[in-house]
Parts: structure tokens; sequence; C-alpha cells
């Protein structure tokens, strides 16, 4: 196996020449061999928005080099297609904040985006991970951030059509079952008489109302922490950037996206 040498803020490192992840993705990977619990595809898909939609908003907002924007996204579009699931080698056993997760999105993107522009892989030159792909952001607001879209997304794709079918299926069993009278019981005797389509909208009035929960949970998913980067201030980052980025979330990732009410509260808490 052939390597090339990158650099961080603690020296050289090793890096596989075939890898687009960079020197602090390989820390992580030398340091934390714990487990092998990886991060789903749904996870790194919405970190792949997230990336996307900030190189996008940092353009129109003037502090992002358009042209530097415009390969950002077409690599981060790449990871969100599923182009590059093997670049994402982490465990989810690393440090609290998910810094290295945060920090293999940005250097894959910057490595992908530097070879699409005839660069030098490791380079940081003309994409810098950090300063580029990273810019308004912070892994304090960004991995809450893709944890919730993540979520929400598969809550919508998945988990409600399926619980919406059990639902319907149990009221079709309602209605087929209606005429069937039966015994009721309680404390394990028989007592008085039920029907056992009955029985059945019992079950049906349960899946209602655990539908109604997720719609509940839907809406607190949906308030991210995108915009408040380090603890909250916002600090390093356009006043205007959680508004507009939170709207194009909302598009791209096909669920209700917002900038939180509550930045302390969004960085705080994973309750949602």
């Amino acid at each position: 196996m052939s390597f090339r040498i990158e650099r961080d803020s603690l020296g050289e490192i090793k890096v596989p020449s075939d890898k687009y992840w960079g020197a602090q993705t390989q820390r992580s990977l030398e340091n934390f061999e714990i487990g092998d619990e990886h991060f789903p595809a749904e996870f790194i898909r919405a970190y792949g928005i997230i990336k996307e939609v900030a190189a996008e908003v940092n353009s129109e907002l003037g502090i992002l080099d358009k042209e530097l924007a415009e390969v950002i996204i077409e690599a981060a579009q790449e990871v969100i297609d599923g182009k590059h699931v093997d670049q994402f080698p982490l465990v989810v056993w690393q440090t609290g904040s998910g810094t290295q997760t945060n920090m293999n999105l940005n250097e894959v993107i910057s490595n992908r985006a530097i070879e699409i522009k005839g660069g030098e892989m490791g380079s940081k030159n003309p994409v810098h991970p950090n300063d580029h792909v990273n810019k308004s952001q912070s892994t304090n607001d960004t991995f809450p951030t893709a944890i919730n879209i993540s979520a929400a997304v598969t809550v919508n794709e998945n988990l409600l059509p399926k619980v919406e079918g059990l639902k319907d299926a149990l009221s079709a069993k309602a209605e087929e079952f209606k005429s069937i009278v039966k015994l009721g019981r309680t404390h394990l005797q028989d007592a008085t008489p039920i029907r056992l389509g009955q029985e059945f909208l019992g079950f049906v009035g349960q899946v209602e109302h655990s539908l109604q929960r997720l719609h509940h949970a839907q809406d607190e998913l949906s308030q991210v922490a995108l915009g408040g980067t380090a603890v909250g201030t916002g600090v390093n980052t356009h006043p205007e950037f959680g508004a507009r980025a939170t709207a194009l979330l909302s598009e791209m990732a096909g669920v209700t996206v917002q900038e939180t009410d509550s930045h302390f509260q969004a960085q705080n808490t994973l309750d949602a």
C-alpha cells in the first residue's frame, strides 16, 4: 500500500494514497480502535447535504469564492449520492462532540474537490477542509443537525408509511370482525361480551396515537442547531446563515428543517 503525507496541528501522518480522508480521520482510526459500530448511510447522507447547503449559502452571502463553492457542492453531491461510502470508516466511539466525523466529511469533500480541480490530494489547495468546507460551521452545530435530519428523514420515509400500513390493516380487520361476539376478559377470567371488531378498534386507536406522537417528534426534530457554531452564539458565521441554510436544507432533505429558537438548548441536549 502506498501512502501520502498529510499534516495537521500535531504534525505529519501517513494516509493511504487511495483514500480521500485526511490527517484527522487517520488519527481517529489509529487512536480509537474500539468496536465496529459505524454511522449509518442516512447519517452520512444528511451530513453531506449540510456541507453542500453551507457552501451554497456561503457563496450567496459573498463569504466563499463562487468557484470554490461550486466544486465543494459537486464533491458533496457525490457523498449524498452514496458514491464514497467506503471513505467514512470511523466508528461511533470517539470524542464527545463527533469532531472526527465532521472532519472526515470535510477532508473527503476537500480532497475530492481538489482532485476534481486537478490538484494534489492532501495539499488543502485550493480547497481547505476547515477554511472552506467547514466555513460558518462547527462540529457542535452540524453534528446534532445531521442527527435530527437523518432521524426525521428515516421516520418520514420508512417508519411512518409502515405504521400507516399497520393502522389500515388493523382497521380492515376491525371491519371484518365486527359481527363476531366473544367474551371479554379481565383479571384472567371471562367477563362481559365484546365484539372482536371492537377489540381491534382498540389496536387501531393505539396506532393512531402512536402516529400523533411521531408527528410531534417530527416537529421537535425540525428545529436544528445549525447556525449556532461552537457554543450557540453563532460566532464566526454570517447572521443570515442559519435561516438561509435551514430553508435550503428543507428543500434538499425533503423534511421540514428550521433554525432553532434556542441555539443553547439545541446544542445542550438531543432530547428530540
